[in-house]
Formats: C-alpha cells, structure tokens, sequence
C-alpha cells in the first residue's frame, strides 16, 4: 500500500498528465477555429483534428503550462526556503470540446500553516507572478521573432485566400459576432518597439490563431489578476507586505470599488433606466448588495455603497456616454467580493519590510500596470 504522502504526489501528477492533455486540446480548437464536439448543425464530432495538428498545438500548452508551472513553483520554492509546510501544485484540467476554454482553471499550492510576517507574505506572494512574468517574457520575446509568414493565416482561413494578404480590408467590415483579444500595454509597446517584423503581427482578430502569443497573451492576463493589489491574491498579500494591515484593509477595499465601478459601467444606463424599481435595475442593485455585504457591515451601509456604486455609473454615462466597462469583470468581481476576501489575516511580525523588497514591491506594481488588459476576451 502507498502512504499518503505517494498517493497525493501520484494524483497530482495524473492532474498535471490531464493539463498538459486538456489545454494541447483547447490550444488546438483555438488554433484552428474549431470546435471537436461542435460544429455548423449542433452537436456532433468534428472530424477535423489529425496527429499533426495536436503536435503543433503543444506549441500552446507547454509555454502555457511552463509559465504557470513556474508561477506555482516561485511560490512553492519560497515557501520551502522560509520552512513552511506547502504542497506541491494542484492543476485543474477543465475541456469539454464544446466552447472556449483554454483547458484548465489554472493551479494553485496549499500552504498549510498560517504565516507569521509581512516579509513572508511578501516573499511568496511576490515570488511566483514575478518568476512567472519572466519566463512569459521568454515566450513573447520567441513568439514575435518567429512569426510565420503571413500566408500561415490562409491555412487557418482559406476563405480569406480569395482577397490575397490585403484580406484585412475585407473580412472584417462586419464584425457582429466576431471574437478579438483586447491589447495590453506589454503587447503593445513589444509590438512598437521591439517586434522585428512588423508586418508579420497578427490582428487582433487573428491573435489565438498564433500559439505562443496565445500562451504569452493568457499568462500575462493571468499575472495582472494575481498582481491585483486586493484581498488575499497575489497583490493583495505584496500590499500587505508594503503597507502594513491598517492601510491595507482602505486601500483594498477602494480599490475593490473601482474595479466593480468599472467592471459594471454600461449595465444600466439613463436612456435605458425607465424607473428605479425596473427590473434590470433591482437586479443590478441586489447584485451589487451580495458582492459588497463582505465589506460594508450593516445593511444600511452595504446598501448606500450598493446604490452610490450604481448611481456614480449612472451619472459617468449619463455624461460620457461612450464610458464603458467590461462586464466579464463582474465574476471576478463576485470571486473577489463574497469568496476570495477583500480583506487580509493579520500576522504575529509587523515589522516594516526593507528598501530592496519595497523596490521589488514598485516593480510589481509596474509589471500590473504592463499585462492588466481593461477589456481581455471581447465578443462583438
């Protein structure tokens, strides 16, 4: 019989086999274009995949998962040096071959013992975005210098064969129910100033379409909701780390605010608001009192935060109308605000920490600034 210890370390090596065999699948359907048990009548097999197709999809999964390997273990190496009971990784496989996904829910380890000092914190939080974001660095830095020809999209669209390589002036005049990836501000400036051949960048309708842009694009999308300086994530516990309990507990929670206030803009609208008891809006409203009822303490309190929140959306769209968020926030939001915790444990050593990790906390902050995306995954 196995001791328990062999028996967790074998499972989570199947989880890892699965990953590794769930998002190859998923990068396939995003390379490509299609689904495996979906296509035009509904339901059913699509015969389309072959051996070397899911060959050329590792091109997606195994930068993918070596830059969230490489997160997990940032954290779990760190950990260890500080002498702190912590499991190795736990990946999530997640495939269905029925709509997007990108085959995993992403890993996470256990640390299995409360941690005593805001240095602690700080270092293992701060260690796995930052030796993520290097490796991710990696990838972008191979993926935008080997670029393949721009003929490479006609093998994945050879409906746009027809307009030659000006199709771009073609194909996307309408829009309407076409999916693009939102630029960030790393993409961007790699794009501008560092990509060798600028012709061969790929639109942003066509981006999944290229494997290591994909991975480099999600790792960075994965890194700024870590970095984010709220709760317990990543960024949660590097704020900690910098500014003490006291000030983390205000800073978080408005932060928190301005993300939901953002996330929500467009929800409900002037022109749209018929009156304040509509049912879009009561809906609004009471989802806003669930994601905010963690925070605000009393009901009278939680519900002004709820409606103010509401009513500064109202006004910012009633003045800007073209002022709009991205929905898709809202889940997070949700995550963040009943389940993950806007607010951070106390430790037994507050003592401030020294100017070399408060430097590395400034760095961390910048890369935030680098991979956050305001609008990440867009359907028109």
């Amino acid at each position: 019989m196995l001791n328990k210890t062999r028996r967790v370390i074998i499972f989570q090596i199947v989880l890892f086999i699965l990953t590794l065999i769930t998002t190859t699948l998923a990068g396939a359907e995003w390379i490509y274009g299609r689904y495996f048990f979906l296509n035009e009548k509904g339901f059913g097999w699509n015969d389309w995949i072959d051996t070397e197709k899911i060959i050329y999809s590792l091109n997606f999964s195994v930068p993918f998962l070596l830059i969230l390997t490489v997160h997990e273990f940032g954290h779990y190496f760190t950990a260890q040096w500080y002498k702190v009971k912590v499991t190795l990784p736990y990946y999530i496989p997640l495939w269905f071959g029925l709509g997007s996904s990108i085959g995993t829910m992403g890993a996470f380890i256990k640390i299995k013992e409360q941690l005593k000092s805001r240095k602690q914190y700080f270092d293992i939080g701060i260690a796995g975005p930052l030796s993520g974001f290097v490796v991710a660095l990696i990838v972008l830095a191979y993926g935008y210098t080997h670029l393949p020809p721009a003929e490479y999209i006609f093998s994945i669209h050879p409906e746009y064969q027809k307009y030659g390589l000006e199709y771009a002036q073609y194909v996307y005049t309408n829009v309407e129910g076409r999916f693009y990836l939102g630029k960030n501000l790393l993409f961007w400036l790699i794009e501008t100033y560092l990509a060798p051949n600028k012709a061969l960048i790929p639109n942003a309708y066509e981006m999944m379409h290229y494997p290591f842009l994909f991975a480099g694009y999600l790792a960075c999308f994965f890194t700024a909701l870590n970095l984010m300086p709220i709760g317990q994530l990543d960024g949660g516990h590097i704020l900690y780390g910098l500014v003490g309990g006291r000030y983390h507990a205000v800073v978080s929670v408005i932060l928190f605010i301005i993300f939901v206030f953002y996330a929500g803009l467009g929800i409900v609208t002037p022109a749209g608001l018929v009156n304040i008891f509509d049912t879009k809006t009561v809906l609004y409203l009471i989802f806003l009192y669930f994601m905010f009822s963690k925070i605000g303490g009393t009901f009278a309190r939680t519900f002004i935060l709820a409606f103010g929140v509401m009513t500064a959306q109202l006004a910012t769209t009633y003045f800007f109308p073209q002022a709009i968020g991205y929905n898709g926030w809202l889940l997070f939001a949700m995550l963040l605000g009943r389940f993950l915790g806007v607010f951070h444990p106390p430790v037994e050593d507050n003592s401030p920490l020294d100017s070399k990790r408060k430097l590395l906390g400034w760095i961390s902050l910048i890369i935030f600034i680098l991979c956050f995306t305001p609008a990440p995954f867009v359907f028109e």
